[in-house]
């Protein structure tokens, strides 16, 4: 199935680990359920940004991160808001150079900060988002513990 244009057929998870076809997925789900207590919802953008099926991550009604299927990888995006950016600013020196490029090379509209990030490996990147998805969950203190 064509997770990115069918929008008549829902898919299920199998269908996002035949895209993705990495582990990593599998422990990002398991991760994000385990601190988050998330479950994937499914949801269908007909944006033409980012046409498809996608998977968001709600904690309390607010979204976390979408998840986007790639071929053997993934995409996050987590968008940081006005509330987030002066903790972000204090995590920044915290992060690594990847995350940090991300950010810096990010612009900046209606106050958020909209970051695509692509998931490939267990990297620094991958260790980088759990600090970015704990500022949306409001856990402010994730800069100044760092």
């Amino acid at each position: 199935m064509d997770i990115q244009q069918d929008s008549t057929h829902i898919p299920q998870i199998e269908d996002f680990y035949a895209v993705i076809h990495n582990k990593l997925f599998e422990k990002f789900l398991q991760a994000m359920k385990d601190i988050f207590s998330c479950e994937p919802q499914m949801e269908f953008s007909r944006c033409t940004w980012e046409y498809g099926w996608n998977m968001k991550f709600k904690k309390r009604g607010r979204n976390l991160c979408t998840l986007y299927a790639r071929e053997q990888y993934f995409t996050l995006l987590i968008v940081i808001g006005k509330k987030e950016a002066p903790y972000l600013e204090a995590l920044l020196p915290h992060l690594g150079d990847a995350m940090q490029e991300i950010i810096q090379e990010t612009a900046e509209g209606n106050g958020q900060c909209w970051l695509m990030i692509d998931v490939e490996d267990e990297g620094s990147v991958y260790q980088d988002i759990w600090k970015l998805l704990a500022l949306r969950a409001g856990c402010y203190d994730v800069a100044e513990s760092e």
